[in-house]
């Protein structure tokens, strides 16, 4: 177990000694798991027991329109999941256990588009992304399954977005911690010029990990795909992780502490 050390004055009859407190760490990272467009926290159950064994406080959840409100899809908007996504990260904070400055954020798809949106409005320390989306910024009030019929996504994430045109890779640009950034090899949702479009963004980020899991779909609709994304994600938070647990490394941006 890792330990914390501090300086202390102890109070005598002639003044006040030097002493040092080492004491056990006694909160924990913390880690927030969000399901993509059409999915379910069903899909990351047993990445989160994993990261669980690591030593961290994991939460999946649904969306609002998954789940128990899938009726509730039709007419669901990014705003409307955006403040579904903050209101599960702030649950996660507010977990006893929780180390506030080493907080992971894993979404996929939608999930990360919308994960990268929060590192704008809260601490996010470690971002994972899997085949991050991306939607033009217009529109944002309407309803998240209009957008496919109102916008030519096909297309738009075939070119290279420059990040200030979209807020997903404006908050991108802007985050200072680690990266963990996944493509897969026959995605036809989100192509290699999309996920390309995050990597231009990721400029000021502490570190970046870019992988790309071969053969496999936008879903991971094979067994394989999915074994491989899990140990992607386990051996990524196990390293990020342990370097918290060394020292300080890849510290949420100091503008986004809380």
């Amino acid at each position: 177990m890792t330990a914390e050390r501090y300086g202390v004055q102890i109070k005598v009859k002639h003044g006040y000694l030097d002493g040092t407190f080492i004491a056990p760490r006694t909160t924990v990272p913390g880690v927030l798991f969000v399901h993509g467009w059409g999915g379910n926290q069903e899909q990351y159950l047993e990445r989160a027991r994993q990261a669980a064994a690591l030593g961290c406080v994991c939460l999946t959840f649904d969306l609002t329109g998954h789940g128990r409100t899938l009726a509730e899809q039709q007419d669901v908007t990014r705003e409307a999941n955006l403040q579904d996504l903050l209101a599960a990260y702030d649950a996660l904070i507010a977990h006893p256990s929780i180390d506030r400055d080493a907080v992971a954020v894993v979404g996929s798809s939608y999930g990360g588009y919308l994960g990268a949106i929060l590192t704008e409005l809260r601490p996010v320390r470690w971002l994972g992304l899997r085949v991050p989306a991306l939607y033009l910024d217009e529109g944002w009030n309407t309803p998240k399954r209009a957008l496919h019929v109102e916008h030519d996504l096909v297309a738009y994430r075939k070119r290279i977005v420059p990040s200030s045109d979209n807020r997903a890779l404006r908050a991108s640009a802007r985050f200072g911690g680690d990266v963990l950034l996944v493509e897969s090899e026959h995605d036809e949702i989100v192509p290699h010029t999309a996920i390309a479009s995050y990597l231009q963004a990721f400029l000021r980020a502490h570190s970046l990990t870019y992988r790309i899991i071969e053969g496999a779909d936008h879903g991971l609709s094979d067994a394989a795909s999915q074994r491989a994304y899990t140990a992607l994600v386990v051996n990524w938070l196990t390293e990020m992780v342990a370097g918290r647990r060394a020292g300080d490394r890849g510290a949420a941006p100091e503008q986004m502490r809380t």
